[in-house]
Order: C-alpha cells, then structure tokens, then sequence
C-alpha cells in the first residue's frame, strides 16, 4: 500500500468507563465492553496507539517515552482486584521521539517523561481492546490550561502520523457530570444529555467543513447543555485532539448508555 496515498493511521474517541468497572464486570458496562472487544475486527490491526486520556493534564504537552510504563491506580473506593489489574505492554521511545519533533516543529512546546505509568483512561480499555498487550502503548498529556484551541493546534500538528499504522484513541466520556451519572445503570429520559451527543455526532460526523467542524468544536461551551453535561471538559478534550488529527468527518460507532447517560464513540478509519 502506498503510504502517502492512503493514510495507515486510525483515530477513535470513546468513553472509557467509570474507572476499573468496565474489567470488573460491572453490568452497567456490558455494551461498552462489548464494543470494545468488538473493536479489532473492523479496524486493522496497529503497530503502535497512542492514547490522549482524560486523565493527564499538564503544563506544557508531554510525552510518555519509557520503555515499559508502569500502571497508575488513580482511583479509589473499588474491590481490592480493581487494584490488581495489569496491563504489561511496551512502551515505545522511537515513536514518542518523533511525536515530539512533531509538535516542536509547529511550535509546540513539550516535553518527553520516562517515568509517567499508564493511567486508567488508557489500560482500562486497552485490556479489552487488545487483551494480549502485544502492541506498543504511549500516552500524550493533555494540557491543563484546557484551552480548546491549543487542544485543536495538538492534534493538528500530528497529522503526519495518518502516513504510519498507529492507532491514535481519545480516551475521554462524551457525557462528564458525575452528579448525574446513575451508577446502577438505569437509563431515564435526560433531553439536555440527548442534544449534546446530537450536537456531538452532527459536528464531527456530517460537518464536510473542515473550517466549520473545528470551529464549532472550539466553542463547544457554548452549546445548550454544555456545561451541564461537561462541568469541566477534561473528558471532552480528546474529542478536540482526535478530531483535528483526523481531518475530515468521523463515523459514529457507538451510541448506548454508559452509567445511564447516552454516550457516543466516533472512529476516522479507512476499511480495513
């Protein structure tokens, strides 16, 4: 395959789950896993994933680059087994070297860390998607000034990566207000929550514009409901990154309760 005529790198955004319980067989889950371990077979089968979690936030980008990252328990209150989950993987220095050249070259400040773990946002659903931890896992930080605009510059800068096999994954939720999560599961009418992921899947799968997509994702806090759905967006700001990757419209591959509010997942794919 001609590499520079089509583009090898997939791109996906998803909600990761409330903390371990989507590996601890929690029934409020079961579509979710069932998505995730569904994944593989429509997508090829990558030679990296890189992970942008809702849970890294830095000062400046930074950029996983150890050789085999530890696993960063950032949660609690779960069974002790929630705390025995591993996912031994590789990370991959060659990768996170030109990811970084990358982001220098639009001038992107950042940084490479050799001893940042994983964090859940990114083993939790690798262990579904690829069980056997075969493949090379690096995250990239998102930035704690959560400013959508430099969340856009981030994943525009990394286009270039389209022209290798690496699976790129937003690790985030579509809907974020843990007040108003139901952790029993139990689905109710939630019209505020329906208009968001509407207003979701409208800009990132049938916006052509390129212009018009990033721009209305830019002012994403102006939508109704946006603030009640993402009181704080650090779980929507992968969505941005994935989304100004990508470049063109996404597809929606997931649209199901998660802790009883609707949530929705989004791949920029060829056919595999």
């Amino acid at each position: 395959m001609d590499r520079k005529s089509h583009h090898l790198g997939q791109v996906i955004y998803f909600s990761h789950g409330g903390g371990p319980l989507p590996i601890l067989g929690d029934p409020s889950h079961e579509r979710m896993v069932a998505f995730m371990r569904d994944l593989p077979g429509f997508i090829r089968r990558p030679e990296a994933v890189v992970v942008f979690s809702a849970h890294w936030e830095e000062d400046i980008v930074t950029i996983q680059s150890g050789g085999r990252p530890g696993i960063l328990y950032d949660y609690s209150g779960f069974p002790e087994a929630a705390y025995r989950i591993e996912y031994p993987c590789q990370g991959d220095k060659a990768l996170a070297g030109r990811i970084a050249g990358l982001i220098e070259k639009q001038g992107i400040p950042c940084r490479l860390d050799d001893r940042r773990p994983y964090d859940h946002g990114s083993y939790i659903p690798l262990k579904l998607i690829y069980p056997d931890a075969g493949i090379p896992v690096l995250q990239v930080s998102l930035l704690s000034s959560l400013d959508p605009s430099r969340h856009l510059d981030l994943g525009r800068a990394l286009r270039p990566l389209l022209d290798e096999n690496v699976l790129v994954i937003g690790s985030g939720f579509s809907f974020h207000n843990m007040r108003r999560f139901d952790f029993s599961g139990r689905t109710t009418a939630d019209p505020v929550n329906d208009a968001f992921q509407d207003q979701l899947i409208e800009v990132c799968c049938r916006e052509e514009d390129e212009a018009n997509r990033l721009a209305r994702l830019r002012d994403w806090a102006s939508w109704p409901g946006a603030r009640t759905c993402h009181p704080r967006e650090e779980h929507l700001l992968p969505l941005l990154v994935c989304t100004a990757l990508a470049a063109g419209p996404g597809r929606t591959v997931f649209d199901d309760a998660i802790l009883g509010k609707r949530a929705v997942a989004f791949l920029w794919s060829q056919a595999v």
